[in-house]
């Protein structure tokens, strides 16, 4: 078959606008298509309403620029296997194969153009009205392969005209190059490579030009222990009223987690993401209450996890 979907008006068609020759009523041709090469021997249909490549007659159909109810598609056949035969043992199963799939599609589009248009119920009609869709969605996929391997075509015969430079360059152009002078021997070499398998160093942030005065949260811890004492119960937005800036308030979360760790109060929130109550549970006086420095060291001097879970245990 051919390898353009597009092929030559065939003979016996009339020019864009007008009917081909012997065109029954309503089988007209709209346009002229686009001219190809019609030299290549591919299967042509011989119809009272159109006589041309059979690459053509699916692209009018597909463009509804013929009616399909008009295609003697028996006709068809019959020169489609004449065809098949005159070629010999040297038939192409693949074209044989292309005919049959577009064949029964065409087959299929004129079956439900002829039949009257009634509400579909059963399944069994929808299963093949689908299979009808499915067989003209193969017609689209058919037509564009085609026009993709032509396209692939063209491209590969162009490449083959391509010749990749295998001389060297030109004499004047060689000359340019400068020459390779090796300054370093051996040793040098062998400091480069050791100096570049050497780890660099972790990236470290300093903060020491950032002056923002600590807050203590031991002192934190104090007030609000005075606090709550003295209220036995307050809400947290009651604790930091009075705080000045965020850092006190962190500073007095952390030190309400910090009493919590020494059991001498509790938390109470009927609510998620409600108000959240503290509650002095301790017996003992404030005296007792002892809260770590743990949060008002330096960074580098925090005790490791175990230390702090020894120091836990001997103050128990």
């Amino acid at each position: 078959m051919p390898s353009s979907l597009e092929p030559p008006v065939p003979a016996g068609a009339a020019p864009a606008g007008a009917a081909p020759a012997g065109a029954a009523p309503g089988g007209t041709v709209a346009e002229t298509v686009e001219s190809a090469d019609a030299s290549r021997g591919g299967f042509r249909v011989r119809l009272q309403n159109f006589e041309g490549p059979f690459d053509l007659l699916l692209s009018l159909i597909a463009k509804h620029k013929l009616d399909v109810t008009e295609v003697a598609l028996a006709t068809v056949t019959d020169e489609f296997m004449a065809h098949i035969r005159a070629m010999g043992p040297d038939w192409d199963l693949d074209a044989a194969t292309e005919f049959l799939v577009v064949a029964a599609t065409l087959l299929d589009l004129k079956a439900a153009r002829l039949l009257p248009a009634a509400e579909v119920e059963d399944e069994e009609d929808l299963a093949l009205l689908e299979a009808r869709d499915l067989l003209f969605a193969r017609l689209l996929q058919y037509r564009a392969y085609k026009r993709a391997a032509a396209l692939f075509g063209e491209r590969w015969a162009a490449e083959l005209l391509r010749r990749p430079r295998t001389v060297g360059p030109e004499p004047h152009h060689a000359q340019l190059l400068p020459e390779v002078v090796i300054g370093i021997g051996a040793e040098r070499f062998a400091q480069l490579a050791a100096r570049a398998m050497v780890p660099k160093p972790k990236p470290v942030v300093y903060v020491d030009h950032i002056h923002t005065p600590p807050v203590s949260v031991r002192e934190q811890a104090g007030l609000v222990v005075d606090l709550l004492t003295e209220l036995g119960e307050a809400s947290f937005q009651r604790l930091v009223a009075d705080a000045p800036d965020t850092l006190v308030v962190v500073a007095r979360f952390l030190a309400l987690l910090e009493l919590y760790r020494e059991r001498v109060l509790d938390f109470d929130q009927p609510e998620a993401l409600g108000e959240l109550l503290v509650r002095w549970v301790a017996e003992a006086d404030r005296g007792a209450v002892r809260v770590t420095d743990e949060f008002d060291r330096p960074a580098g001097e925090l005790p490791e996890q175990a230390e702090r879970e020894k120091k836990k245990e001997e103050r128990r």
